[in-house]
């Protein structure tokens, strides 16, 4: 099969759509397929280029906030899509924006099939405009996406069944598929026994997040949570990301500190993916606070690596779900139920550390190479009833 992958950015750092989409094409590409991507340009001239390369498109007053939060889009240029589209048996949409509606005219006009992921919520959009509570403003781009991109796909791959029931509320007139982004399987690096100082009542707890510095992804509820903890002077905080809250929440964290609530520096910093893993099998923690989430797969990486998670329950978050106990969830925004969850396994050591082996063994059944199939047996329907 010749698959058309279309998205603004493909070689985006710090970006969970982008690195999802790299590593899925690169497991269809190893099941056999031919995959092609239409793009804009990497940021690093030195390395790989989409081979379709669009130009980026440049927003009058609003490109400093999108410059935050490390994203670009492309421009729409109708010569290129077009040649990228005659030579694709199916065309599928990563995103619902701007290139991905004119990429859907070109592609009905040729007599293309088209499928499409569903990555990200419109409150993803607003939270950046301080409008993520607007239930008017979501609800219209969430209308404007399905009628523009998604009502073309004949065929829609939703994350989570957090996605699947949402996109179901809202009439999607695709057919649904329920299955994951998928996790590269990594082996686990974590130690088979716990080290020597796993019971040492005076070692430091690491409780780690992972994700982006934004508004959606919510840090401050842990570090408000922190201050609720009976184990707050033995916790190290680590934040592993970068994004446009980097500075503010770096400085409630460090308040911890200088209050006396917490004896250890609160960590940040930006990790490789290797740095990740190894960062996720030393943790005690991994805690996910996020209010806005299709799925999260740093925080399935991290379990994949032994970490033990603590996960916010929500109405548009779907990690959740992915959660073995109730112990692992608290009611997102609620910082007392999190410190409370946190003291639970904090003080459960022998419980925490064979949990995260079996959070490291459900990981299995997430394996990106499954979820390239599941697309392969999408994309080979779509073309079945084009």
């Amino acid at each position: 099969m010749k698959i058309l992958f279309i998205l603004n950015n493909y070689y985006g750092m710090g970006n969970g759509l982008s690195a999802s989409a790299r590593r899925t094409v690169q497991a269809l590409r190893d099941a056999g397929q031919e995959v092609r991507v239409v793009a804009g340009p990497n940021g690093d001239p030195a390395g790989p280029k989409p081979d379709y390369e669009l130009k980026w498109f440049r927003f009058p007053i609003f490109q400093p906030i999108i410059d935050a939060q490390g994203y670009n889009f492309a421009s729409t240029d109708k010569k290129i899509i077009e040649e990228a589209m005659r030579w694709a048996d199916v065309v599928h949409m990563e995103e619902p924006l701007v290139l991905e509606a004119r990429a859907c005219r070109i592609a009905r006009r040729l007599g293309k099939p088209i499928t499409g992921t569903y990555h990200l919520h419109p409150e993803n959009v607003f939270c950046s405009l301080a409008l993520g509570w607007s239930k008017v403003a979501n609800y219209l781009l969430l209308n404007a996406w399905r009628d523009l991109v998604f009502n073309h796909c004949s065929h829609l791959q939703c994350p989570t069944e957090n996605v699947h029931e949402r996109l179901e509320r809202h009439h999607f007139k695709s057919k649904l598929h329920v299955f994951s982004n998928g996790v590269v399987p990594d082996s686990c690096i974590r130690p088979e026994v716990p080290p020597e100082d796993y019971l040492d009542p005076e070692r430091p707890f690491k409780v780690i997040y992972i994700g982006r510095l934004s508004v959606e992804k919510d840090q401050p509820t842990l570090i408000r949570a922190i201050r609720h903890s009976a184990f707050a002077d033995r916790i190290q905080l680590q934040f592993a990301g970068l994004g446009p809250k980097t500075k503010k929440y770096m400085r409630m964290a460090m308040k911890l500190y200088e209050d006396d609530v917490v004896k250890y520096k609160p960590e940040f910093k930006f990790c490789t993916r290797d740095e990740l893993r190894t960062l996720a099998a030393g943790a005690d923690l991994c805690v996910h606070c996020a209010t806005i989430e299709v799925e999260g797969l740093s925080i399935m990486e991290a379990m994949q690596q032994g970490a033990v998670p603590v996960i916010a329950q929500g109405r548009h978050t779907g990690t959740s779900q992915f959660a073995l106990s109730d112990r692992s969830v608290f009611q997102e925004k609620n910082e007392k139920e999190l410190a409370e969850k946190i003291d639970w396994w904090l003080s459960h050591p022998k419980e925490r550390w064979e949990e995260g082996k079996r959070y490291s063994e459900s990981m299995k059944k997430y394996n990106i190479d499954k979820s390239a199939e599941a697309l392969i047996e999408m994309f080979k329907a779509a073309i079945a009833n084009k």
